[in-house]
């Protein structure tokens, strides 16, 4: 089974991270690299990344074939996605142990969801 882990930051974990001295950030990364590492090697990892600042968002919309877009993010939720994992593992008890291991799991929020199947459709 597929799980996507969305890792959620806002303007309080950014602060947080901020805040941080320049070698408590390189702890951190040392410990994304390091659950990186591990998930590869169990053969769990799909695929990982970290976003940017969400300013630099545009939205898009499509309408009646017209595309519109507008800066930043528009979502009224203090919340916005600040990096993700894409892991195939055994089950989502599994996909939640991997969890604590991601280094803002204490001023984050994060969210494991499954990933939807529709080869069966194509």
């Amino acid at each position: 089974m597929k799980f996507l882990i969305l890792i959620y930051g806002n303007p309080e974990s950014r602060e947080v991270w901020n805040g941080m001295s320049e070698e408590q950030q390189k702890e951190a990364m040392v410990g994304y690299a390091g659950l990186s590492e591990a998930l590869t090697a169990s053969g769990e990892l799909i695929v990982s990344h970290s976003l940017d600042d969400p300013s630099g968002t545009k939205q898009v919309l499509v309408r009646d074939g017209n595309v519109m877009t507008t800066d930043g993010p528009f979502a009224e939720v203090k919340e916005q996605l600040a990096g993700f994992y894409l892991v195939e593992c055994d089950s989502m008890e599994r996909a939640i142990e991997i969890v604590p291991q991601i280094p803002e799991t204490e001023f984050s929020l994060v969210e494991v969801r499954p990933i939807r199947d529709l080869s069966h459709l194509t």
